[in-house]
């Protein structure tokens, strides 16, 4: 386990905005307490709770990554209609106690959805 620290910041503060995700054109996630996530360089990632997702949208999968500053990511298929896209969401379900916040949200890969959309809340 890594610290986050001046090498490679890691912060998390509430959204104010609005954040909607949209796959084929249905919208899965939608919410007013979305946290934003920015880690060292990387852009930053919208987590989004889970009480917010429609989980029927989505399937568990075995693919699993480790990151040394968050931990272990559990991964999760889109199906909606005919379209699927295979480990689009993440999750750590049990994060390391510097990014605890984020346990029971949710991330979704920009790429494989249609839109991650912030409107003014």
């Amino acid at each position: 386990m890594k610290i986050p620290g001046a090498d490679h910041p890691i912060t998390i503060e509430r959204n104010p905005n609005r954040v909607r995700v949209i796959f084929n054109g249905r919208t899965i996630a939608d919410t007013k307490r979305a946290l934003r996530l920015k880690e060292a360089t990387f852009p930053a990632v919208q987590y989004v709770p889970r009480q917010d997702v429609d989980m029927t949208s989505l399937r568990r999968t075995s693919h699993s990554t480790q990151c040394p500053y968050k931990g272990n990511a559990s991964y999760f298929s889109i199906r909606v209609g005919d379209r699927t896209e295979e480990n689009a969401v993440w999750s750590y379900e049990s994060p390391y106690p510097s990014v605890v916040e984020i346990k029971d949200y949710l991330a979704f890969y920009a790429n494989r959805v249609d839109a991650i959309e912030e409107m003014p809340s």
